[in-house]
């Protein structure tokens, strides 16, 4: 059986208030700092068959400023942190310490009450496993890329808590089935892969 020729370019979205303070989003507009960076963007997004989003305003912003007609797709909606949505990490982990610690531990832990990490990364597997053929554009918090990294490398889920990706960076990836390679990671928007 053959490949597959499907490639994603992840874009992780321009930055919120969340970003700046290191908080869990809570669905969160775009800040000053996040419309700047978009507005620097524009122009340089990669050429794609398609462009899929996050439902999240700060995808949906970003790609309004970007000048990219989007199509808001579910399974690439943030990591589900329920309880801990639009609070600060420090906060959180100066009055649950061991829940923090689960958390960042045990991947199937899910002391907020929303996924779990195993769960997260089963949801953008199966983003990636219903990709068409061609090349999507995907605007999408950087949790959703970390997940994709995890799961094309084939890494133990505790990976997920070693990488980094910052607002306005692409990561590309590429194959199909179950071969995939990434291509490019946390390349700064404006020098696309």
């Amino acid at each position: 059986m053959g490949v597959l020729r499907r490639r994603a370019t992840f874009l992780t979205s321009a930055p919120t208030a969340a970003t700046a303070a290191a908080a869990f989003s809570g669905d969160e507009p775009l800040d000053g700092r996040g419309r700047v960076w978009a507005e620097a963007g524009r122009g340089h997004s990669p050429r794609s068959d398609r462009v899929r989003h996050g439902p999240e305003r700060a995808c949906r912003e970003t790609c309004s400023i970007l000048g990219l007609d989007g199509t808001v797709d579910p399974l690439l909606r943030d990591w589900d942190l329920a309880s801990w949505s639009g609070r600060a990490l420090d906060d959180v982990a100066a009055e649950r310490p061991d829940d923090v610690a689960a958390w960042l531990t045990d991947p199937g832990a899910a002391p907020h009450a929303g996924e779990t990490l195993t769960v997260f990364l089963a949801r953008v597997q199966q983003w990636m496993v219903g990709l068409p053929s061609g090349h999507t554009l995907a605007v999408c918090a950087p949790a959703v890329v970390r997940a994709a990294v995890v799961t094309v490398l084939g890494a133990p889920a505790v990976t997920f808590w070693r990488i980094d990706l910052g607002p306005m960076t692409l990561t590309d990836i590429r194959g199909g089935g179950d071969r995939w390679t990434v291509r490019a990671t946390a390349v700064p928007l404006g020098r696309a892969p």
